[in-house]
């Protein structure tokens, strides 16, 4: 790896000097010294950096457990710190932000185009492996990965290295809102256990919108709207077919009795997946592609697509009290929210070999006491690496001696 223009920061991990008006290529990746010093079994990270990230100019973690507790007050920059750590997994990370919408803003102003980075090192159990990834002033529009100072094709490079799965208060509301937060949250599960999920999804939208688009401007191309909606129906199997089995092995392993946690019953609402269960894949494939060709009159005048798996609904039930979840109160709800975070990182753990690594923002909110340190009881037997964030240290005590704390303010991090 090229080391040129390294330069150590305070807390002794080694990052990239950062050019005034650009961030280098380099930046998106640690060096490879220093010896690791968390005795690792799980792929955990020993250090994180990041710089023109939301409010931080720069900042360095060095990391030596597998619990991390951020604490400080609301808008210090704890949840920005969680979101860097999600971007080192495919996706938009847990706030689902343009690339634009990252970068560092200086008292007020908008940003000016210089990108932002984001580094780490993963202790894994064949050594450490460095990644980063970031938007560069030389290619704004895109996502930059890079593996041990290689840079990667696309983002799915991350896959294989690192399961990370969140909590955040915004979800606190999933039950009561619509049902696309719901289908974004069960297939962001599904991606742990089935990493050909995200190419699916991804290939689908792609179609769909094309076919919203030829629409909307009124070309009714017969041969090119057929091979979309071909696309999105051999693409909406799949993924009600990956739903379905994912809701299934997930409603076994939740299943485990996690008291005071409730166990949920998870079912999908769906026109394909209930079809799935009683009919063949390829007469619900063909019959799909005759209901969209018909509907695209419809579509076009509506500015929507109105059959697909994008319409279908994840459904939890509190199983004792036989109720939706969006009929409990707000404890139940976030106590059955971590109920199945916790059976899918089990489940994760099942079939990966290990867990992923959680990243649990703002967790004691709605949650008593007996239930959080029930919490902390389930993280600690996990064994993963568990991020968790705070007001108050207080809210942690539990932790301490177990955990390794710091305290955010004003863009700044300090070990506890």
């Amino acid at each position: 790896m090229r080391q040129d223009n390294w330069a150590p920061a305070p807390d002794g991990a080694t990052i990239v000097a950062t050019p005034v008006g650009a961030i280098n290529m380099a930046a998106l990746s640690m060096t490879p010294e220093a010896d690791n010093e968390l005795a690792v079994t799980v792929p955990a990270l020993s250090r994180l950096g990041v710089r023109d990230f939301r409010c931080y100019q720069s900042a360095d973690l060095k990391l030596d457990a597998n619990l991390i507790v951020l604490t400080g007050a609301n808008g210090a920059g704890k949840t920005n710190l969680l979101e860097a750590i999600s971007l080192l997994a495919p996706g938009r990370g847990l706030r689902r932000a343009k690339l634009a919408e990252i970068e560092r803003i200086e008292e007020g102003v908008a940003p000016v185009g210089k990108g932002w980075a984001v580094s780490a090192r993963i202790e894994t159990g064949l050594g450490p492996v460095d990644i980063g990834t970031g938007r560069l002033q030389d290619a704004p529009e895109r996502r930059v990965v890079k593996i041990d100072g290689v840079v990667q094709r696309s983002q799915t490079a991350l896959a294989p290295l690192l399961a990370v799965a969140w909590l955040t208060p915004q979800m606190d509301r999933i039950f009561i809102e619509g049902a696309s937060g719901r289908r974004r949250f069960l297939d962001r599960l599904v991606y742990g256990v089935d990493a050909d999920h995200a190419s699916r999804l991804t290939a689908y939208d792609h179609a769909m919108r094309e076919r919203g688009r030829l629409l909307r401007d009124g070309r009714f191309e017969r041969a090119w709207l057929e091979a979309l909606e071909r696309e999105m129906a051999t693409r909406a199997i799949a993924i009600a077919s990956a739903r379905i089995a994912f809701v299934e092995r997930l409603g076994t392993v939740a299943e485990a009795d996690l008291a005071p946690f409730p166990v949920p019953d998870l079912s999908l609402s769906g026109e394909i997946e209930t079809a799935l269960r009683t009919e063949q894949a390829a007469e619900i494939e063909a019959s799909l592609r005759e209901r969209l060709a018909s509907l695209r009159r419809v579509d076009a005048e509506s500015g929507t697509t109105t059959a697909g798996t994008h319409r279908t609904d994840f459904v939890v039930t509190h199983r004792v009290k036989r109720r939706q979840a969006a009929d409990c109160s707000t404890g139940e709800q976030k106590a059955l929210l971590i109920a199945i975070q916790l059976a899918h990182a089990r489940l994760v753990a099942d079939t990966r070999g290990e867990p992923p690594l959680l990243l649990l923002d703002e967790i004691a909110a709605h949650l008593d006491r007996g239930r959080l340190e029930a919490l902390f009881a389930a993280l600690t037997q996990l064994g993963g690496q568990v991020w968790l964030s705070g007001t108050e240290r207080e809210q942690f005590s539990a932790l301490t001696g177990n955990a390794q704390f710091f305290h955010v303010a004003h863009g700044k991090v300090m070990d506890q």
